[in-house]
């Protein structure tokens, strides 16, 4: 089974990221045949400097590994490095219904929050699934917001096939539903766009002032709290198995403790998780030759991949 999955290197990685996809890639590598890519051309949507795009790639890398990505069991590469995409990205388009586009929730979220329109941003599912179809990917693993992105690459493929037969597998998604949606410090989903993330690497400073800023109720110290709807339990029982969570809604329940409490202890909880792939990221960052190495020997396993596919595309559409 082959399972793909992208991120974009837009900014640092954060809780988000992790536990909606990369903790699902790690795990997924262990039996499937893993591909795993940094979103660079994805990213130019939300980031115009050339050099800070640069280093947050290199950057997203580096913590990819350190968070557990094995280049000996998945294939790994930067999206730029294989351009076949984007030859894809165009023959899709021709394949893809205005409407299916304008029906698309992710573009409408993101223009309601100030993002500025632009046809990179309108056409985002269509590059999507070049990435999907290009390396016959059987199982992509999103979050709940993403399910639709997959959809519309399966409605292409479809018209596509029907036209030019079976050349496209047709993906499905996988959603993890405990942990689909992250929410941010502002109760939203956890999103750079948002500005609402708690990062991955962040400096003990900068990690303590993230998770202070976690919105939260006003409730006296000593009245019992409400765990349910709270934006520090949901984050922290990410980290917590069935009876760590148990004893956290208790203490919830029982008060005497304030929510600077609870995000004391959801603070120590992501320092200590992370402790480990702290250390492997500050390897990697000082040796990039090695993870340079990594990613083109993982651009050369996925054009060997996309090549097969392209040629079956090029010889369907007549373009060569």
């Amino acid at each position: 089974m082959r399972v793909l999955t992208g991120l974009q290197p837009s900014g640092k990685l954060h809780l988000g990221n992790y536990f909606a996809s990369i903790k699902q890639m790690v795990e997924a590598q262990k039996s499937e045949d893993m591909f795993m890519f940094i979103a660079n051309y994805h990213a130019m949507t939300s980031v115009s400097d050339a050099k800070r795009l640069r280093a947050n790639t290199l950057e997203a890398a580096s913590a990819f590994l350190a968070l557990g990505i094995d280049p000996q069991k998945s294939t790994f590469w930067i999206q730029s490095d294989v351009k076949d995409v984007l030859e894809l990205y165009w023959i899709l388009s021709q394949y893809t219904p205005m409407g299916l586009l304008e029906r698309a929730h992710s573009y409408k979220d993101k223009i309601a929050k100030g993002i500025s329109a632009n046809h990179g941003l309108f056409s985002y599912p269509v590059l999507m699934a070049a990435d999907i179809l290009l390396f016959g990917s059987d199982v992509i693993p999103v979050g709940k917001d993403q399910i639709q992105h997959v959809e519309i690459a399966r409605d292409i493929a479809i018209k596509f096939n029907n036209e030019h037969g079976e050349i496209f597998k047709l993906p499905t998604h996988k959603v993890d539903e405990n942990v689909a949606t992250v929410p941010g410090t502002d109760g939203a989903k956890m999103s750079k766009s948002y500005g609402n993330t708690i990062d991955i690497f962040a400096d003990a400073k900068t990690l303590k002032k993230q998770i202070s800023s976690i919105v939260t109720q006003a409730v006296p110290l000593e009245a019992p709290k409400e765990w349910q709807n709270c934006n520090v339990y949901n984050i922290a029982k990410l980290f917590l198995d069935q009876i760590g969570q148990e004893e956290l809604q208790k203490r919830y329940e029982r008060g005497g403790e304030g929510h600077g409490h609870f995000k004391m202890y959801l603070n120590e909880l992501v320092w200590e998780y992370f402790s480990e792939a702290r250390e492997k990221f500050g390897y990697y960052q000082s040796h990039m030759d090695e993870v340079a190495e990594i990613l083109e020997a993982g651009a050369k396993k996925a054009k060997e991949v996309a090549s097969n596919v392209m040629e079956k595309v090029r010889e369907a559409t007549g373009v060569y």
